[in-house]
């Protein structure tokens, strides 16, 4: 999805998830552990606490720019210097807040009602009931829980998917947006929607929620989110232009908690997107907003949006360009456009740029999450290859020899200016070893058929004609 990319008004839907919606059951309403008034009541409180929350950090922030500019040694730095000096400071004041500083929204939603159970309770002359609640106050000073939301009903949560949850319930609670870079494989997607659940269990947040995917995971999307929360009532937006049209009324009415979507629809769809005041943006394969100037780039940073968060496996960027555009994203108060960077940190020499990336990266660092499937998934058994080596078919050999036959006077005298010459031989031949119906004309036909011929041209497909129905019987996956 660069800049140029066109988007064609041609999104289908997948053919087996055509449940756009996975409601809740009455088991589940009956299950629910807070009132509607609870709920709305929560949810009042929560935006008031963190409208105060955000106050704060923007006075924190005033006040480290003008200390910076009183230091004595200010007016002897560089530009740059004091640009970047100036964004350490403001990490800081993010990372204080991130790591408990005392405006959290947990704390501070935790904080009142333990004052009021204290007050009720001191109505009742209990001294015990006093240095109880206090000690409440102060248990309460951090939203860190041990267990899964009881919503949360197909499985349990490893204990490093709980650190992942409360790692985004301390961001969420300092009102600061963040990117969760877990390795391939540890279960971000889940984690995600632990999130959602959370919130709407504890804080009363029901949505809407907006899920911005891939179009090949849509799907799998939509099942996770039945799977592990059938409370969070899901709506797929997706399909052809007739079929769109007839979901906008759902979309317009916001009758849903969670709306999922991909790439492709939230740019076509944006006019109506933008309308409608988000409480979470998700953004699947989030390495997709790494350019700024992409269209869906540009479209989703004009959605109305309180939380944004970031899935990706691909980790942090050593492009500097492209870390800055992360940063933008994520605290776009903080780190402004593309344009002023550029201007501020044109650095040419290498040594420069690295140094840079290495502070923007230390500035990135508390709001992301990145875990590796060896630092904690210990439970899993050590990975094993084993490499067998197979010779050429008769026809990877004939066409083989063909190939270096034809570019031999270029082989021979091959030098730099030749070099792109070179590698398109190595490709040629490496299309041989992989199939020799790579090339066109090698595969028998027109008509073309199915048979013996498609493993016995080629030396690992007969391999893996005979491995296969050994690893099926053996229970294999």
């Amino acid at each position: 999805m660069d800049g140029g990319d066109s988007v064609e008004d041609n999104d289908t839907a997948d053919d087996d998830d055509m449940d756009d919606v996975s409601s809740s059951t009455a088991e589940d309403t009956k299950r629910t552990l807070l009132s509607k008034e609870e709920r709305e009541a929560l949810r009042k409180e929560e935006e008031t606490v963190l409208q105060d929350q955000r106050d704060r950090q923007s006075k924190s922030l005033d006040l480290v720019k003008q200390n910076l500019t009183q230091d004595v040694e200010w007016e002897a730095k560089s530009a740059r210097e004091k640009k970047m000096a100036f964004l350490m400071a403001q990490s800081d004041v993010f990372t204080s807040f991130l790591m408990g500083g005392s405006s959290s929204v947990g704390k501070e939603m935790s904080r009142t009602k333990a004052a009021k159970d204290a007050g009720s309770k001191r109505g009742k002359g209990s001294k015990q009931a006093d240095a109880q609640a206090l000690q409440d106050m102060d248990d309460a000073r951090y939203t860190r829980i041990t267990q899964q939301p009881s919503i949360i009903k197909f499985g349990t949560m490893k204990p490093y998917q709980l650190e992942g949850l409360n790692w985004m319930i301390r961001l969420h609670d300092s009102g600061v947006n963040g990117i969760l870079a877990d390795e391939m494989g540890l279960g971000k997607t889940l984690q995600s929607i632990s999130l959602l659940a959370y919130l709407r269990e504890a804080r009363g947040i029901e949505g809407p929620h907006i899920i911005i995917v891939p179009k090949s995971t849509v799907g799998n999307w939509m099942r996770e989110l039945k799977r592990w929360c059938p409370s969070i009532k899901a709506f797929k937006f997706m399909g052809s232009k007739e079929e769109r049209a007839v979901q906008r009324e759902t979309v317009v009415k916001q009758d849903f908690d969670a709306l999922v979507l991909s790439y492709e629809v939230a740019i076509i769809e944006k006019s109506i997107l933008q309308k409608i005041k988000w409480r979470y943006l998700l953004i699947d394969e989030a390495h997709r907003v790494k350019n700024e100037n992409s269209k869906l780039s540009r479209v989703v940073r004009e959605f109305k949006v309180e939380h944004r968060l970031l899935i990706t496996g691909t980790p942090l960027q050593n492009n500097l360009h492209e870390l800055w555009a992360l940063l933008n994203f994520l605290l776009p108060d903080v780190f402004s456009d593309s344009e002023d960077f550029d201007s501020w940190f044109n650095v040419d020499e290498q040594e420069g740029q690295e140094n840079v990336i290495k502070k923007l990266h230390t500035i990135l660092r508390p709001f992301l999450l990145r875990r590796l499937k060896s630092d904690v998934e210990h439970s899993l058994p050590p990975k094993i290859e084993t490499k067998l080596y197979v010779g050429l078919s008769e026809m990877q050999r004939e066409w083989y020899m063909r190939v270096l036959h034809r570019d031999a006077t270029h082989l021979n005298a091959i030098g730099g200016s030749d070099r792109v010459r070179l590698l398109n031989i190595l490709m040629q031949l490496r299309k041989v070893c992989n199939h020799p119906y790579l090339f066109e004309g090698a595969e028998p036909g027109p008509p073309y058929q199915e048979g013996p011929h498609l493993w016995e041209n080629c030396g690992k497909m007969t391999l893996l004609h005979k491995l296969l129905p050994k690893l099926q019987a053996q229970g294999s996956r």
